[in-house]
């Protein structure tokens, strides 16, 4: 892995010497068919590329990682692989003013979801490929200068097996056996892309006409394995691409500039989904199996308008190098979710990004890894981890106080200026500013100074003093942690709550202020009633972590149900959540919560989210003796609601697999296994075989389903999915030998594909056997600097992330934990970041723990 590493200064020494004028790419995938030659199986890649250099006789090089090279020449001139290749690089001597560089190698097929993935389906034995390169790996497809600023056309042609077809980012056709696409228009070497296969293919088209009177037609594709073909609602993706499009389009002012637009549905995919211009890849678990509530279509609305408008911020102008990152992934991020409310059903979209979203940005914003949303990336691994909650969801939380700050009309116009000012070009921080700056008439330095130049979330927590039954002043409280102490303006809108007569808990007074230094008094409430609840950041204007006065708590302990909006309930339950986070309220009083009054949530998004971190909470947060006791309220809560559910709702399934998610009692696993073999039903809940899996995975970890269960029901589901939920709840069984197994698979094999290292990974931790996996903490840790060195980043990730002992929670985990990091200060820094990080997180586990025993 080291050795495939690119540096900033390397890139911006390169990006200063040369232009790219073009790539011709040649592949031949016949080889992805039959018996493969040898290990790694491999397919041949041609590629040409026509670049110019600024300075003669400069020396460079071009990025490929392949296992050989057969032959590669410059300017007409042969080179010698074995002289200037060494496995990651090309190297290139005495350049021209004008060259033509041909590469001719045999690259490899992936297993790891990176380069050019393979996929051999279990159902019918159909092979199917598709690319994945960001940030870095279209050099394990084809030889070229793998940095974003270093934009070019592209123009791909592939040689596939007989009855396949093919597809890349243009139109493509099939002429003399060979599938040839059109060229592109200047992009970026990550977002190439191909796929290739006998893909379930769907077709629409869009079309719009502009004020001066031209048509737009844009042809619609969407794709999937054959096997997922009966659960393609192909209807519902193209519904919300053309609600996106008109949406994007009026608000944009810049027509969709990349020709097509196909949307592939691919299988083991490390990502959500990936903003290929006119191929588009998601991952397959977008197409449900089973039945889902309308959260899981909300997120896979969200997804396809996130990636659409990519195709502005991100395709048609990227960032010059991946410390602007957040120049795409901030605004699409943002964007998904305001084309979500504004073109799409999901009204409600802005309470799961306050629920869902922030809570991803605010655990990753108190992580010693956190870093400014204008990050500094010194190199490709420093790039990869950074696809994080803060160039995400921080990012965009930071986006939405913009447009609270500088007023939504003109953060519009800003990016229609941008786009047609820096189209198929870079940018950095300075041009967004600039444009931004000029719309709406404010001084964006001192903005971006204290938003994206710095790390770290502030507390906003309402101070009362009342007189006589009203508001005498109203002040809020801006606090910052001692690590990172910026204190910045926020544009809040400060609610009022009461209790009504009917017992309704709801909104009387609103004022939106500035909040700027550690304390502001909010003027304009003096006077108001006493209130039951002051609620700051109301809307969810800004990012920030909301606390409460006294008073305020004690309302919402005893009247969260009460509270009539959705997105204040929505609200207070994250801070609430927060507060459990940093021991500030005990697990158990959490849990109580949730148990009082998540039954009463009528957002299922929301529901969705407390039953997630409900399991936090028992299994990391609450002290370890209260633990058994905690479970046992869930299942008999959960089992509750289940039952008391309307039939056939979707609240009534989310019951199901939390109670599921929660089951160790004998009769509640007895349940499970009675609804698995329907001897036992709940009226109006459809067990479907998506369900199936979530019942027997308890079933598995608990003793209860053995091997031959869990064969039994591959063989009754027998696909993709299914060889995934058998391998996780075959890692799950309570046995040593188990886990020594499944251990072995991951960590002294790697046979296994990227999704089956995902499934075995977390079949085998689990919080009812912290007693199986403690030998395990010992070995992780005299494991991990050869499995960093030895596979690719985002097995890498997976495994350091992954197989980390944290349900080992005890101070000797975390002196162990240290004396890695002190023995280890050399070891990678991507490394390094994410064993810091989940130290944290164990850290922070045991603080909760602390907190929650003394409740007791």
């Amino acid at each position: 892995m080291p050795g495939e590493n690119l540096s900033r200064d390397e890139a911006r020494e390169r990006a200063a010497l040369l232009s790219v004028e073009g790539y011709d790419v040649s592949l031949d995938l016949r080889s992805a068919v039959g018996d493969a030659d040898g290990e790694p199986r491999t397919f041949r890649s041609v590629t040409t590329i026509r670049f110019r250099c600024n300075e003669p006789g400069a020396s460079s090089f071009a990025d490929l990682i392949a296992p050989s090279v057969t032959a590669v020449s410059l300017n007409g001139k042969d080179l010698d692989p074995s002289e200037v290749f060494d496995g990651a690089r090309i190297a290139l001597e005495d350049l021209a003013a004008e060259n033509e560089l041909v590469v001719d190698a045999q690259c490899a097929y992936s297993r790891t979801g990176e380069g050019l993935h393979r996929f051999v389906d279990p159902e019918d034995g159909e092979v199917y490929l598709y690319t994945q390169y960001e940030p870095a790996d279209s050099r394990r497809v084809f030889a070229n200068f793998e940095q974003p600023d270093l934009k070019a056309p592209f123009r791909f042609e592939v040689r596939a097996p007989e009855g396949w077809t093919a597809w890349s980012n243009g139109a493509g056709e099939l002429t003399d056996g060979v599938w040839k696409f059109a060229e592109t228009k200047p992009i970026s070497t990550y977002i190439t892309c191909v796929v290739a296969g006998p893909y379930h293919y769907v077709t629409d088209s869009y079309s719009r006409t502009f004020a001066d009177g031209t048509t737009l037609e844009i042809p619609l594709g969407a794709m999937c394995r054959k096997g997922l073909a009966p659960h393609f609602d192909a209807d519902d993706v193209f519904l919300v691409t053309k609600q996106g499009l008109d949406f994007f389009h009026e608000n944009f002012d810049y027509p969709y500039p990349f020709g097509k637009y196909d949307q592939a549905f691919v299988p083991e995919y490390n990502l959500g989904a990936m903003e290929n211009p006119g191929l588009v890849t998601f991952r397959e678990e977008y197409i449900f199996r089973g039945k889902v509530t309308q959260a899981s279509y909300e997120a896979r609305a969200n997804v396809i308008l996130h990636e659409m408008a990519h195709m502005w911020f991100g395709d048609l102008v990227t960032m010059a190098w991946w410390d602007d990152l957040w120049l795409k992934e901030s605004f699409a991020d943002f964007m998904g979710t305001f084309g979500n409310v504004g073109a799409t059903r999901f009204k409600d979209a802005w309470i799961t990004f306050a629920n869902r979203r922030k809570a991803w940005a605010y655990r990753a914003d108190q992580l010693p890894s956190t870093h400014p949303i204008t990050a500094d990336i010194r190199d490709l691994q420093d790039a990869k981890l950074n696809f994080d909650g803060i160039t995400y969801a921080k990012g965009a939380s930071v986006l939405k106080q913009l447009v609270a700050y500088v007023g939504q009309d003109a953060f519009l116009e800003g990016a229609r200026r941008y786009f047609k000012r820096h189209a198929y070009g870079n940018t950095r921080l300075s041009d967004l500013l600039s444009v931004l700056g000029e719309t709406s008439g404010r001084d964006m330095t001192a903005w971006s100074r204290s938003w994206l130049q710095t790390a770290g979330v502030n507390a906003l927590t309402p101070q009362v003093l009342l007189a006589d039954s009203r508001v005498a002043e109203l002040a809020v409280l801006q606090e910052a942690a001692e690590s990172h102490p910026e204190l910045r303006p926020h544009r809040v809108a400060v609610g009022l709550y009461r209790l009504t007569e009917g017992g309704a808990l709801e909104r009387y007074a609103r004022v939106e202020t500035d909040v700027e230094g550690p304390r502001t008094v909010v003027a304009d409430l003096a006077g108001a009633e006493a209130p039951d609840l002051v609620l700051v950041n109301d809307d969810d204007l800004t990012y920030c972590k909301i606390r409460f006065d006294a008073a305020s708590l004690d309302t919402l302990l005893e009247h969260l149900g009460d509270l009539t909006d959705p997105l204040a309930r929505a609200l207070c339950w994250s801070a609430l959540w927060n507060m459990t986070r940093d021991a500030l309220l005990p697990a158990r009083d959490f849990i109580a919560l949730v148990l009082r009054f998540a039954s009463r949530e009528s957002d299922i998004g929301v529901l969705q989210m407390l039953h997630a971190w409900t399991h936090t909470a028992l299994d990391r947060y609450a002290a370890p003796d209260w633990r058994e006791t905690g479970g046992a309220l869930l299942a008999e809560g959960a089992l509750r609601q289940l039952r008391a559910a309307d039939a056939g709702s979707e609240h009534q399934l989310a019951w199901a697999r939390f109670f599921a998610s929660t089951a160790s009692a004998e009769p509640d696993l007895a349940l499970l296994k009675d609804l698995l073999e329907g001897t036992a039903s709940i009226e109006g809940l459809e067990v479907d075989q998506e369900l199936r899996w979530a019942f027997l995975g308890p079933l598995a970890a608990h003793g209860v389903a053995d091997e031959s269960v869990i064969a039994a029901e591959l063989a009754r589901d027998d696909t993709a999915s299914g060889k995934r939920h058998q391998v996780r709840c075959l890692a799950a069984r309570p046995s040593a030998a188990v886990k020594a197994q499944a251990w072995a698979q991951v960590v002294e094999s790697d046979t296994l594909s990227n999704a089956l290292v995902e499934a075995t990974i977390a079949g085998f931790d689990q919080p009812s056997q912290r007693e199986l996996t403690a030998p395990y903490a010992e070995k992780y840790f005299a494991a991990i600097d050869r499995l960093w060195q030895e596979r690719s980043i985002q097995i890498g990730m997976d495994i350091v992330s992954g197989l980390f002992p944290a349900l080992q929670d005890r101070p000797g985990t975390l002196a162990a934990t240290d004396a890695w990091l002190a023995a280890h200060e050399d070891a990678a820094p991507a490394l390094r970041r994410l064993v810091l990080e989940a130290r944290d997180d164990l850290a922070r586990a045991l603080r909760a723990q602390e907190r929650d025993a003394q409740a007791g």
